[in-house]
């Protein structure tokens, strides 16, 4: 929709220039901002100019940048970084299949693909935001430049503390996303549901097993934030149906009654454990 009370986009191509004036907010790739009346808006900062690459490999890391479009993530699986090579490679296992699962699951039209980006789905902050179960589940930290001219870590995970409510102070810009490489080559198992076939996301969850045998359930969109359940080894049935029986942040709207969120996560956290339990 035309955001009629916006007078001015600035276009900023360095970090000088990403500062706000009372009434503007950043802007990425704009899919949320012009889909809803946007009260108090003014003005817009494009951070596509600062000229960010989308993706950037360290020797411990894959950086993805909060510009990097959905289209551009959906396309690195199934890349995944091995230890001691400098470039990722193809055909290995662990946790690439979740790039395009999660991108999937925004169910959004092909223009929406090639313009949404992966930080304005975390800074949206919506219980069904896919790219926020990606880099929970994946351990990844959220990089926020602040206001001082420096910058702050984050999990993800803690990243989004409610409904369109996350940690970023007035000012703040989230940068990148930093996958840690042995998340990348943990064994993951994926599994989301919905009232419709096309409906957003009543519950996801996302199981990894990691070398050193932690399994981590990460549980988005049936909740009100990310909730993870850490364990040393692989959890029996009832000790892993309990945990999640005992989460306290259920969601409830149209897409899904909490009592349902909450059933289903359940489910689909065992149907992941014996998923989990024959590759172990």
């Amino acid at each position: 929709m035309d955001l009629i009370t916006v007078r001015e986009i600035r276009v900023a191509s360095t970090r000088d220039e990403v500062v706000f004036a009372p009434g503007e907010r950043p802007l990425g790739g704009g899919t949320w901002l012009f889909s809803e009346q946007q009260d108090g808006l003014t003005g817009l900062v494009d951070l596509t100019g600062l000229g960010w690459p989308s993706v950037t490999e360290t020797d411990t890391a894959l950086s993805i940048a909060a510009t990097c479009t959905i289209a551009e993530l959906s396309r690195l699986t199934p890349l995944v970084l091995r230890t001691g090579e400098r470039g990722p490679s193809r055909g290995s296992q662990g946790g690439s299949p979740l790039f395009w699962q999660c991108a999937n699951s925004l169910l959004a039209s092909f223009k929406i693909w090639n313009v949404a980006t992966v930080g304005g789905n975390l800074c949206v902050s919506l219980p069904a935001g896919s790219m926020t179960s990606l880099s929970a589940a994946l351990d990844a930290e959220a990089v926020i430049w602040t206001t001082d001219g420096g910058e702050r870590r984050v999990p993800v995970a803690d990243f989004v503390t409610d409904v369109q409510s996350n940690v970023l102070a007035p000012g703040e810009v989230l940068r990148s996303i930093e996958i840690p490489r042995p998340s990348l080559t943990s064994r993951t198992g994926f599994r989301r549901i919905a009232l419709s076939p096309l409906g957003r996301t009543g519950t996801l969850v996302i199981a990894r097993l990691d070398a050193t045998g932690e399994v981590v359930f990460t549980i988005t969109g049936g909740t009100r934030r990310p909730v993870q359940l850490r364990f040393d080894e692989l959890p029996n049935a009832r000790a892993l149906e309990q945990s999640v029986l005992a989460i306290g942040e259920w969601y409830s709207d149209a897409h899904g009654a909490s009592d349902w969120r909450r059933a289903m996560s359940a489910l689909l956290a065992d149907e992941l454990r014996i998923e989990l339990e024959g590759i172990a």
